[in-house]
């Protein structure tokens, strides 16, 4: 199960799409606000905090998660509907340095999907600032294809959704699903995000260009989903270390 996933910058270390928004990478906290409710709570930016539920955790990625990561998001099921991915362990190793950096920036977030009970990841969620301050953000998937249809994503979803929302601060979070990935936009659907409409021709993948379905989710949508418990037995008892 994956969407196509946020990118780097041109000339950077190679992630999971190509072509990323340019300019200039600010960093001070005052183009980058912390989120109302995150005052007092460790500075994102400087470290990701480690969200857990009752079936999953979601932490930063390691170095060391490059040998598990690797085969589970290079088969073909998943790369299918996704930009190309670091191909070797030394490209993800270099990928999830850069990951730290762009962090340390406030650009940029990835989380590691750990169930519970391993301790090596079985899949990524990233979020990536569209704008300064991170008010508008883009987001992506993948999980290893043994994991599909067993809750994991659906919980992990949530753990970042309340992260992005409720600590980074984001109030408009935006994703892309090639047209005929029949799982990444059922998994949105799911979530509650709306499909916004179709980019013609957006996705490329081995020289052949495919329509995406450009979808959203609102941070008032996310709240009042989660106000009306339409999202209780997914969330479990979600923590933040």
């Amino acid at each position: 199960m994956a969407t196509d996933l946020p990118r780097p910058e041109p000339g950077g270390t190679s992630g999971f799409a190509p072509g990323a928004a340019s300019g200039t990478n600010p960093s001070d906290s005052d183009r980058h606000p912390t989120a109302p409710g995150a005052v007092g709570a460790p500075d994102w930016r400087q470290t990701l905090p480690v969200l857990t539920s009752a079936t999953v955790t979601a932490r930063e990625l390691v170095t060391e998660d490059a040998s598990s990561l690797l085969p589970l998001l290079a088969a073909e099921e998943v790369t299918r509907f996704v930009s190309p991915l670091p191909a070797t362990r030394d490209e993800f190793e270099r990928f999830i340095a850069w990951t730290h950096r762009q962090r340390a920036l406030g650009q940029y977030v990835c989380f590691a999907v750990v169930p519970v009970g391993m301790s090596s990841p079985v899949g990524v969620f990233q979020l990536r600032s569209l704008e300064p301050g991170f008010a508008t953000a883009e987001w992506g998937f993948a999980l290893g294809s043994p994991y599909w249809g067993t809750g994991l994503f659906v919980a992990a979803a949530h753990l970042v959704l309340d992260f992005a929302f409720g600590t980074i601060g984001v109030r408009r979070l935006e994703a892309r699903a090639c047209v005929h990935n029949v799982r990444g936009n059922g998994a949105l659907r799911k979530l509650g995000a709306t499909a916004e409409g179709v980019l013609r021709r957006a996705f490329r993948s081995h020289d052949r260009f495919y329509d995406q379905v450009l979808w959203s989710i609102l941070e008032s949508d996310w709240r009042a989903a989660t106000a009306r418990g339409r999202s209780g037995s997914a969330r479990g008892n979600a923590r933040v270390e």
